[in-house]
């Protein structure tokens, strides 16, 4: 996703800094940014050393230096990111041996000084680690909004309670004073609940629009920045983060949409040419919105086709859209479940669409055998690393594997040169998270939606089995996701990886997607305890505040060039403000009855 990329890049890096004698520490201390310690190594040997470090979160990564400090110099200072664990050594200028090695965790804002010191042999040394200066809590921004967000949410839930409770005290119709809500009774005053309840197949369901809506909501906050949190920017490669569950959401969101909507129309007789039109429409102006105006801006420049971007976020929306929905059109059922008793009848959701799992299975064999069997020049078949320092620095222009051969192949070089992977593994080759092979596992994320689909409409008369259908399949995708990674982020068959939409990780998404979906089910539409606001108002305008959001995200009032960069407090309240303008504009579109639609 576009903005989220650079925060991460920047403060993965490690500034170095050399001086004479701490000559001019003062002013490292003053530079100090978000997520950066200073380290001052001290140098009592009688020989040079350098200092190298390895992150944790980079596998198998080469050790690189920080700083050298000879016995002349004394002492050298350092400033290192505080992101993630690191893993430092010291050797001597020779590197023929390692006098000390540690693992350490530098917090935000804090000074240390190692001390290399030499007793009487030797053989007697020591590294000792002091903190000069205290760091700072940068989780404390993050916990300040959190209590904010909670008081606010406990407001807006007792709120509608206590204006109830003073009109009735003051002997005023409840009815007039109530606010506007979806009512149950027609205007004869009757009771329309079981009416409502006697139609469950509606091709519009508050917990779907609640969920696309927190969906939205989440990507429009970690494209902003997220505050600058590592948690809230996408991993460097293998991995999960906050910022990594968002698009598949939407896509599964995507394959439950396009089921009762698609159903909704055939039952009112739309033919199918008249679906095919629709679909194709309406995936072609998606391809154009995220080709034209996503992937390019005026703040680009000329346009230029040498560095002009094919794939793109909206891209993969409107081709897994255009996939989804052909499947959904051309399907010979409907959405009428079957009168006579089969043996099959618990699963006729699965049995009577089995030529789209048959397709899907082609697609996802297709994914394997293209990743782990098709040669590429200079890498071991079936690589799946980072590359650059990473696996021991031996494949160092094998960031991507196949699914980067394939995307060099077609589009040559007009895809992503600023992957999530360049800063920490020092990568020099670009990838494509959008690409060509991780959009097939995208079509299988938006099948596993269309599933959910179709369990509404063949259970949905019965909560109760259409939650647990939701629940087997979370259970199915967890186990699943749990074999073929290991529960470990790099050692599994398949690692978890959002950047090649690994099978892995769409397993793990179906997972958590089936539970939200489920949970927000039960508490919206089944029990009534929620109404989904504030996230159904985007949840409803998602088209205008994606593209909204994508076009004017780096313009005021939704953003600013940030005065105070030393922590996060800044930075998170700016995400938190555009996110927050974006869901009041759908607010007030929704008051309106304004809905953007293709």
């Amino acid at each position: 996703m576009k903005g989220v990329h650079g925060v991460l890049t920047k403060a993965l890096m490690v500034v170095i800094f050399s001086n004479d004698l701490c000559k001019g520490t003062s002013d490292k201390e003053n530079t100090l940014k978000m997520d950066e310690a200073l380290l001052t190594v001290h140098n009592q040997l009688t020989e040079d050393i350098t200092v190298l470090y390895v992150s944790d979160y980079c596998h198998k990564c080469l050790y690189l230096p920080v700083v050298s400090v000879s016995t002349g110099q004394k002492n050298a200072s350092v400033v290192v990111s505080t992101l993630f664990t690191l893993t430092l050594k010291v050797e001597p200028d020779s590197r023929n041996r390692t006098l000390c090695r540690w693992t350490q965790t530098f917090e935000e804002a804090g000074h240390y000084s190692l001390w290399v010191t030499q007793y009487e042999t030797p053989s007697d040394l020591t590294c000792f680690l002091s903190v000069d200066k205290s760091p700072n809590n940068s989780y404390l921004p993050l916990l300040a909004a959190a209590l904010l967000l909670a008081f606010l949410s406990l407001l807006w839930t007792v709120a509608p309670y206590v204006y109830r409770w003073k009109c009735t005290s003051k002997i005023i119709n409840l009815i007039s004073c109530q606010r506007p809500q979806l009512s149950t009774e027609n205007e004869g005053g009757e009771d329309l609940s079981a009416e409502i309840s006697s139609q469950p197949r509606s091709s519009r369901l508050k917990s779907l629009d609640t969920f696309r809506g927190f969906s939205l909501t989440l990507m429009v906050f970690v494209n902003y920045g997220g505050g600058g949190y590592w948690f809230f920017q996408h991993a460097p490669w293998n991995g999960l983060t906050v910022a990594d569950l968002v698009m598949p959401w939407f896509v599964f969101i995507i394959g439950t949409s396009v089921v009762l909507a698609f159903s909704s129309m055939r039952r009112r007789g739309v033919g199918r040419l008249q679906l095919l039109r629709k679909l194709s429409w309406r995936s072609v102006v998606l391809i154009l919105i995220g080709f034209c105006f996503i992937n390019y801006s005026p703040r680009d420049g000329l346009l230029a086709w040498s560095w002009l971007r094919i794939p793109g976020v909206l891209q993969r929306l409107g081709f897994t859209y255009f996939v989804l929905a052909l499947m959904q059109t051309f399907s010979a059922r409907t959405d009428v479940p079957l009168k006579q008793h089969n043996w099959w009848n618990p699963i006729q959701d699965v049995v009577l669409y089995w030529p789209e799992w048959v397709f899907i299975v082609a697609l996802e064999t297709v994914w394997l055998c293209v990743t782990f069997l098709l040669p590429v020049p200079g890498c071991p078949t079936g690589y799946l690393g980072a590359g650059g320092i990473g696996d021991e620095g031996l494949f160092p222009n094998c960031t991507g594997g196949a699914a980067a051969y394939v995307d060099k192949w077609l589009l040559g070089d007009n895809i992503y040169w600023h992957p999530t992977c360049k800063a920490l593994y020092r990568t020099t080759q670009p990838f494509d998270p959008e690409g060509v092979l991780g959009t097939i596992n995208s079509v299988v994320m938006g099948f596993m939606g269309m599933q959910a689909g179709k369990i509404l409409l063949f259970f949905r008369p019965k909560n109760r089995n259409v939650l647990i259908r939701f629940l087997v399949w979370a259970i199915l995708l967890g186990t699943c996701a749990t074999i073929l990674s290991k529960c470990t982020r790099d050692e599994g068959f398949i690692p978890v990886n959002k950047n090649l939409w690994s099978l892995s990780y769409v397993t793990c998404m179906g997972f958590m997607s089936f539970l939200l979906f489920g949970l927000m089910y039960f508490i919206i539409d089944i029990k009534g305890w929620w109404g989904g606001q504030p996230f159904i108002y985007p949840g409803m305008n998602s088209i205008f505040v994606y593209v909204g959001h994508s076009l004017l995200g780096f313009y005021f009032p939704f953003s600013w060039e940030m005065r105070y960069q030393d922590s996060h407090w800044e930075g998170l309240f700016k995400s938190l403000w555009g996110t927050f303008l974006w869901v009041l504009i759908a607010y007030l579109l929704y008051r309106k009855k304004f809905f953007l639609k293709i």
